[in-house]
């Protein structure tokens, strides 16, 4: 029996615990590739401060993020609404909110448990590899779900 295809999505919303490091580098990496056909945000459960290492991962491979500002799920509600098809969540804190917007919102939910790589401690090294783990998975899955 043949599966049936998959809906493109034409609206993302990557959510995380603060919107610091994973859902503002899937927000940017999405918005790179599928920016022109997909309309991307991101937010977190609540609202964190820009994290230096996630902008030096993403301008390693051409991805200017430096304009990011944190924003939680309300922020972004007040300022222009929840109209996503998809909302992916990245933390286990977002999912358990994605799921609660779904009372309300009518989008799919994903979860893609991603490492929080704020918890990696040692060299500067260690923790960019930390990084670049996190933004290269995430990549690796953005361009394998938008891609219809």
């Amino acid at each position: 029996m043949e599966q049936p295809a998959s809906r493109k999505v034409q609206s993302v919303l990557f959510m995380c615990a603060q919107n610091a490091v994973r859902s503002p580098m899937a927000e940017a990496m999405a918005k790179h590739f599928f920016g022109r056909s997909v309309y991307v945000q991101s937010a977190g459960a609540r609202r964190g401060e820009v994290d230096a290492f996630a902008l030096a991962v993403l301008d390693e491979i051409g991805i200017d993020a430096h304009k990011h500002k944190p924003k939680s799920i309300e922020d972004l509600e007040e300022w222009e609404g929840l109209n996503f098809d998809l909302i992916v969540s990245l933390s286990p804190e977002a999912h358990h909110k994605a799921l609660d917007l779904t009372r309300t919102v009518a989008a799919e939910v994903e979860y893609w448990p991603t490492v929080d790589p704020t918890a990696v401690q040692g060299s500067r090294d260690r923790v960019l590899d930390a990084y670049r783990e996190v933004r290269d998975g995430l990549m690796r899955r953005i361009k394998a779900r938008l891609t219809v």
